[in-house]
């Protein structure tokens, strides 16, 4: 006979982190063009970077 000491509850075993359920959208990466916009309306030194980046992969490609 199993000894009642040993074993885990229902909600033990349910909210151990790999047995919990995945948060609907929790793990996307994916976001809009007009998402991007609008963190680069609100942030100009983001935008500067971007452009920075692209540049520097011109450069890079053209090499």
């Amino acid at each position: 006979m199993a000894n009642g000491q040993n074993e885990v509850s229902k909600s033990e075993v349910q909210s151990t982190e790999l047995n919990k359920l995945p948060v609907a959208g929790a793990a996307d990466t994916e976001f809009s063009a007009e998402e991007a916009a609008e963190v680069f309306q609100h942030n100009p030194a983001s935008n500067q970077t971007a452009a920075n980046f692209a540049a520097n992969e011109a450069e890079n490609e053209q090499e």
